[in-house]
């Protein structure tokens, strides 16, 4: 399932309410921020992922996962403010390799998470989750940036938990960078296992919006282009839970 360069942000409404989830291409996902605000900082913004930290919670070896953490608050039509650093916790129903575990991950630079990027992204999504939830007058917001690495020998795990919700209302994965980079497939699933599409996020800007309580989401596993070189997939995760 493609969405055209041209879709209308009113047609990725439909998409998300009648499907569970919607694919926008870069191009477009880049105009509709960027109504809201320039995206100022773009490149400070992708460079950050070159100071991401290592998860020391994945249960299993041979992935090689690196992240930052932060957590905002936002209302229907204000400000999306940045809260104290906290712990990410999930539960084993939504996460059954690290579920019922508070994780400190180290937080998202201060610089970058009030940064005119970071801010236009979450204001896009206050705006277009709360169009789709206009009973919701208050978000709990968090934004997760995930490096997964790849070698010759270890093919990298964007999803090791498989096919999952996260146990919120909503979900943005969006693309920043691919170096080097096979596969990565995301793949959308009903709660009965059925197929409902697939796409892979390409280039920078590509985004998955998902209504997390009605589709299971996942990755599949990233591979180096060239063995000799090194590879990465960066994408930043916001969710938003009615707080």
């Amino acid at each position: 399932m493609n969405a055209p360069l041209d879709v209308s942000e009113t047609t990725l409404h439909d998409q998300v309410r009648d499907e569970g989830f919607a694919f926008v291409h870069g191009p477009h996902m880049r105009t509709m921020v960027e109504h809201l605000a320039p995206l100022s900082d773009w490149d400070a913004f992708v460079a950050s992922w070159n100071a991401l930290e290592p998860d020391t919670y994945l249960a299993a070896t041979g992935r090689f996962r690196r992240r930052r953490h932060a957590t905002f608050a936002a209302s229907r039509f204000g400000r999306v403010e940045p809260r104290p650093h906290q712990a990410h916790f999930q539960t084993l129903t939504y996460n059954r390799l690290q579920g019922d575990i508070a994780r400190w991950f180290e937080p998202v630079l201060p610089e970058i998470a009030t940064g005119a990027t970071m801010s236009a992204i979450l204001d896009f999504c206050r705006d277009f989750f709360g169009g789709l939830s206009p009973e919701i007058g208050q978000w709990h917001v968090e934004v997760h940036q995930f490096r997964i690495e790849a070698t010759a020998g270890a093919a990298g795990e964007p999803t090791p938990e498989g096919s999952h919700r996260d146990g919120v209302d909503y979900v943005l994965v969006l693309l920043v960078d691919r170096e080097n980079i096979a596969s990565g497939t995301t793949t959308i699933h009903a709660p009965d296992g059925r197929a409902l599409g697939e796409f892979t996020l390409a280039q920078p800007l590509d985004a998955a919006l998902i209504h997390d309580p009605r589709v299971f989401h996942g990755v599949t596993p990233v591979t180096p282009l060239d063995p000799a070189k090194a590879s990465h997939r960066d994408v930043l995760v916001v969710t938003f839970r009615a707080a």
